[in-house]
């Protein structure tokens, strides 16, 4: 299965330089190992793409419910969803 999904500048330059390897989602939508992950560059200061867009391949997903104290998303968010980590192969 494909996924497009947007990425922030830093973490995209880190993706594209190879120091990041991982993605860490909201579990709003079900990704697996083997599934294509198609990261897009988005600023979200002027709400627009860049035009560059990353593709990895999933390795690896943990979904979990116990990492609310990171504060990006509601609680009422994590207790619906979770969390998701992906690891893509280089």
């Amino acid at each position: 299965m494909r996924h497009v999904k947007k990425c922030w500048p830093p973490y995209f330059q880190q993706i594209l330089d190879g120091s990041k390897r991982f993605e860490v989602r909201l579990a709003d939508w079900h990704c697996a190992p083997g599934d294509e992950l198609v990261l897009q560059e988005w600023d979200p200061a002027t709400k627009q793409y860049s035009g560059r867009e990353i593709t990895k391949v999933v390795d690896y997903v943990l979904t979990t419910k116990e990492l609310e104290e990171w504060g990006a998303w509601s609680k009422e968010e994590i207790d619906k969803y979770g969390f998701q980590f992906l690891t893509w192969k280089e």
